[in-house]
């Protein structure tokens, strides 16, 4: 998608800026977010495109929302859903044991 004449790109991004790098057929950018937003869209990218000797072409921006998703349980089988139970990560059977106990439904609901 970068326009015609463009032979670098340069990134810049809510927290900092990017440095330049070659454009060459076939290069793809990948963004990705650290942590969930505060809001909707308050993360922005800029894409700045430019032409031999540094000239610059032309900008693509979007904004970006990171969304957080998380398996909260109650790992402790207390009664209980805690967001960062030390016991989500293992599991110990029995009446005292702990971890999150998950029903999957696996049959074939549709043909």
């Amino acid at each position: 998608a970068a326009p015609a004449g463009a032979v670098a790109f340069g990134v810049k991004h809510t927290e900092g800026a990017g440095a330049r790098w070659p454009l060459d057929e076939g290069t793809v950018l990948r963004l990705s977010m650290s942590r969930a937003s505060s809001e909707v869209n308050d993360n922005k990218v800029t894409v700045s495109f430019f032409a031999e000797g540094g000239k610059p072409i032309n900008q693509a921006g979007v904004f970006l929302t990171g969304v957080g998703i998380s398996l909260d349980v109650d790992a402790d089988r207390d009664g209980v859903v805690e967001k960062n139970s030390p016991n989500k990560a293992s599991w110990t059977w029995g009446p005292e044991g702990h971890g999150a106990i998950l029903l999957v439904s696996c049959d074939k609901e549709f043909p």
